[in-house]
């Protein structure tokens, strides 16, 4: 036998790792032929339990079934990972908007080597990530570290703003001029991920695309104190009810608004306000709920539901939505 103990331990977590699970297990030769074949380390039988023995005493979940055929022999049973938590990580980073595809490839592939050869035969089909809608901005990743950093410390940060052109590229906005940036919480809505932050000239809240920064930079100035903003108070931040209110993350003023709408939308509901509407009145064919929500937000998502969905209050909104689907009806009458 050669080689270190400690490194032999290793070399056989990793045979395990890779070629078994619930229900796929190496004999001890099957180990022993991976060790010589992939570290041209050579050991007996007995050695191998040894070390296997080790293993198992330092906590990993390694059974063993006697016997000879399929199924039987060694195999490591839990693992950092399962295959439905590695596949929804996969998943979340392969369909998330946010990521640049080199960037997303480059994680995809550190997720499956947590997983055994079995679960790689069986992600192969996973679709080809060009044809994914993935960010055209390559300093998200390095957006995101100096973000997280500078919430952490307390400091604020300086970037450049920008929107896509129809060329398909980032265009400054501000003509070029960096903003400055209390920095507070990052949240994901709708598969984006926003920085929930305030300028010094206002006390409310701003929402900024983090894919549409650019050019970003922590500053050592101290951040605002978050209690000189509207939205905070003595308890801090709220941040289930910021969400719930915010809606397709407009900024701007919350209010109370009263919808009514089928009872057959409650998931629709849910989905949008999660458990943060009351029913007012519940008939057999509708259903009228009361929901504090950004009115920008609402407005629009009331077009966006506009045949299954009614808003009653506020009146000065009601009208607004009245303004802009007699536009709408203009643009489509002929």
């Amino acid at each position: 036998m050669y080689g270190s103990k400690k490194k032999v331990n290793m070399c056989i977590l990793n045979i395990l790792r890779e070629y078994t699970d619930e229900n796929n297990a190496l004999t001890q030769q099957g180990i022993i032929d991976h060790l010589e074949k992939e570290y041209e380390i050579k050991c007996d039988r007995r050695t191998v339990k040894s070390y296997i023995d080790d293993l198992i005493d330092m906590g990993w979940q390694i059974e063993h079934e006697k016997g000879k055929g399929e199924g039987k022999g060694y195999k490591l049973v839990e693992r950092e990972f399962d295959d439905a938590e590695l596949r929804l990580l996969i998943d979340s980073v392969l369909f998330s908007k946010i990521i640049p595809n080199h960037t997303a490839k480059k994680l995809m592939n550190k997720l499956n080597d947590f997983g055994s050869k079995s679960f790689k035969d069986k992600n192969k089909h996973i679709c080809n990530l060009p044809a994914l809608n993935h960010t055209i901005n390559n300093q998200v990743m390095g957006t995101l570290d100096v973000i997280i950093d500078a919430i952490a410390e307390g400091k604020k940060i300086q970037c450049i703003y920008n929107e896509v052109g129809t060329d398909l590229k980032l265009h400054p906005q501000n003509e070029g001029n960096p903003y400055i940036i209390n920095p507070y919480q990052m949240v994901e809505n709708n598969g984006k991920f926003f920085l929930i932050g305030n300028m010094d000239q206002y006390d409310d809240v701003i929402h900024l695309r983090i894919d549409k920064m650019t050019n970003v930079r922590r500053l050592e100035e101290r951040r605002k104190d978050s209690k000189e903003l509207k939205e905070f108070d003595a308890n801090g931040f709220n941040l289930s009810k910021h969400m719930a209110e915010h809606i397709s993350m407009f900024s701007g003023e919350s209010d109370w608004v009263e919808i009514k709408t089928s009872p057959k939308m409650m998931t629709t509901l849910l989905d949008w306000f999660g458990k943060k509407f009351n029913i007012v009145q519940e008939e057999k064919d509708y259903i009228v709920i009361r929901v504090k929500c950004n009115l920008k937000a609402v407005k629009y998502w009331a077009i966006q539901y506009g045949p299954k969905v009614e808003l009653l209050k506020p009146l000065e909104l009601r009208k607004e939505i009245k303004t802009e689907i007699d536009r709408m009806w203009r643009k489509y009458k002929d």
